[in-house]
């Protein structure tokens, strides 16, 4: 895929601006371009390329074996926020930002991680890949305990657009039937190993819950001229093969190629333009990562797709007060998923052998959210948690010794044991907010965001619970020395922050409509997490993308009827 620059990006207008080339903006633009409609593709990083993928490289091959650990300071040392993040390493580290050139701000005692890649395809060259459909006792949740309110969609909107997105990218998982968790469109799920077959069957058996392979975003068979996963494991580094969906290689390559597309690269919006007669959107200010230039480019439609918080900034900072912010809700109801609490044990019936199976294999296990389906609340306790984790053998390779010795003392000490990590709901609270910053700006002279989020106690008490239930569940099916694990994370850092334009059916009460589309402007959408009114348990970006296509279709049906304009 190759980098094309409007001819004049200052006189050129297009029917649409996608701003961000993510797993959003990649479905956006692919969707736009194929109806025929002339789309700018705007990045803020640069490009990126297959030689810039590192999945093969051993860790001989790199300086400091592929790590980013304090060794590897000089590498690090303008990414003290960005080095937090599992997926952060030698090979791939430039594709995260500078935190000093994309500074923000937060009060003392309120740390946020805030985790972000500006390069072409954003996170999706990175992300974790699970892949679950949302489900109306999320969409519907407030009507189910008072709390917040409910989605302006429903289930059955989203379920073409679901199945379109799913055929496409491939999504490889199993059928379960739970209403809380929707079956996808799958491919062949991957397989479990011998400790995840038990543990199955002993959950369902003992206890009646549901444990399932993870749904994920990794093609299983050859698909659209992608060849099937061949566990090579480190899917955070890039996949050659593109075999994980990510949007470079996938829905921005068929954007480009029906023409339509014109992909502009190192562009740092920093707000969308309006027309002061019609009082509409007219484009968006950025400004080139390199050179510092401001340019302007207009359209008919502007669609912010630059993730989460990246484009409630925008909007923060295009007016006074807000664009799009007569509900005062700009801003605020910032959600994350509380993590990083569970618990692991040991299956000492299991013989920990040198081959158990695949050795890569690149997802986990699953454990549905099984709290409040039947009820509102428990002890006053209300929404859910699903688990993710695996059961495998672990061998002890750090034991003395050398040649057979050393092989022999391996296997002696080598164990079998599960883990399981709980992701966790957050309500939508107006007090967890972004703000503009009144005086610090970034490296391209942008106003930065203040963030200002803290978990509640119903968060705190579904990670206590659910740590509990971690714990219970491993006992329940066999696991010796079961011990609950982790900490309580930082709010950002399981890289799901959604809310902040909230959609509502009252335009008093959020930003959005249901197509994405602001209450006040009528040819401005919003597609990614900062849509989300409350963010369920499951990882999102799948309904990201599925209520991407959804407002694409609908912008599409606008254009032709001059509903926009």
């Amino acid at each position: 895929m190759t980098a094309v620059q409007a001819v004049n990006p200052t006189t050129e207008t297009f029917d649409a601006i996608v701003v961000g080339s993510g797993a959003t903006g990649g479905w956006a633009a692919k969707e736009l371009a194929e109806a025929g409609i002339k789309v700018a593709l705007i990045e803020a990083g640069p490009m990126v390329s297959e030689s810039d993928f590192s999945e093969h490289d051993q860790p001989y091959d790199w300086k400091y074996r592929g790590s980013t650990s304090p060794k590897s300071r000089d590498l690090m040392r303008n990414r003290p926020i960005q080095g937090k993040c599992y997926a952060v390493r030698e090979g791939n580290y430039k594709w995260f930002v500078d935190d000093f050139k994309n500074p923000y701000t937060t009060p003392k005692d309120k740390p946020f991680w805030w985790i972000r890649e500006r390069v072409v395809g954003g996170r999706s060259l990175s992300w974790g890949r699970q892949s679950y459909r949302t489900g109306d006792i999320d969409f519907k949740g407030a009507s189910r305990d008072g709390y917040g309110i409910d989605w302006p969609i429903q289930y059955r909107d989203l379920v073409p657009y679901y199945e379109k997105v799913e055929r496409y990218i491939g999504i490889s998982g199993l059928e379960e039937g739970l209403s809380q968790l929707p079956d996808s469109i799958f491919m062949p799920p991957m397989k479990f190993s011998c400790g995840e077959a038990l543990l199955r069957e002993r959950l369902k058996n003992k206890m009646n819950r549901v444990l399932t392979m993870g749904r994920t975003a990794i093609i299983t068979k050859d698909h659209n001229g992608r060849s099937a996963c061949h566990h090579c494991g480190p899917c955070e580094q890039g996949c050659i093969t593109h075999s994980y969906y990510s949007s470079p290689f996938t829905t921005i390559q068929a954007a480009q190629m029906t023409g339509n597309m014109t992909l502009i690269t190192d562009a740092v919006v920093s707000r969308v333009t309006k027309d002061a007669n019609t009082g509409l959107a007219s484009g968006v200010s950025y400004i080139n990562r390199t050179s510092r230039e401001e340019f302007e480019t207009k359209a008919k439609v502007v669609v912010l797709c630059a993730s989460t918080l990246e484009s409630t900034r925008i909007l923060l900072n295009s007016e006074p007060g807000g664009m799009a912010n007569s509900s005062g809700a700009l801003g605020h109801y910032l959600m994350d998923h509380i993590y990083q609490g569970g618990a692991s044990g040991k299956l000492p019936e299991l013989e920990a052998k040198p081959w158990q199976g695949m050795p890569q294999r690149p997802t986990g296990i699953y454990i549905p959210r099984f709290r409040n389906i039947d009820r509102a609340h428990t002890n006053g306790m209300i929404r859910g948690y699903g688990f993710q984790g695996r059961s495998s053998a672990n061998f002890a390779m750090g034991v003395d010794g050398f040649g057979a010795s050393y092989k022999q003392a391996v296997h002696n000490q080598a164990e079998w044991s599960t883990g399981i990590t709980a992701w966790c709901e957050t309500l939508p609270r107006y007090e967890n907010h972004v703000q503009l910053h009144s005086t610090k700006k970034d490296a391209w002279g942008i106003p930065i965001l203040d963030i200002d989020m803290q978990w509640s106690s119903n968060e705190l008490a579904l990670w206590k619970d659910a740590r509990e239930q971690a714990a219970e569940m491993l006992e329940a099916t066999g696991h010796k020395d079961v011990h609950l694990t982790g900490e309580v994370s930082v709010p950002g850092f399981c890289i799901h922050e959604v809310g902040t334009a909230r959609m509502s059916e009252d335009p008093k009460k959020g930003v959005l409509n249901g197509f994405a589309q602001t209450h006040d402007i009528k040819n401005l959408f919003v597609t990614d997490g900062a849509a989300w009114t409350s963010i369920a348990c499951q990882n999102p970006t799948l309904t990201m993308m599925a209520i991407t296509a959804r407002t694409c279709d609908y912008i599409q049906d606008q254009l032709k009827k001059g509903g926009l304009a």
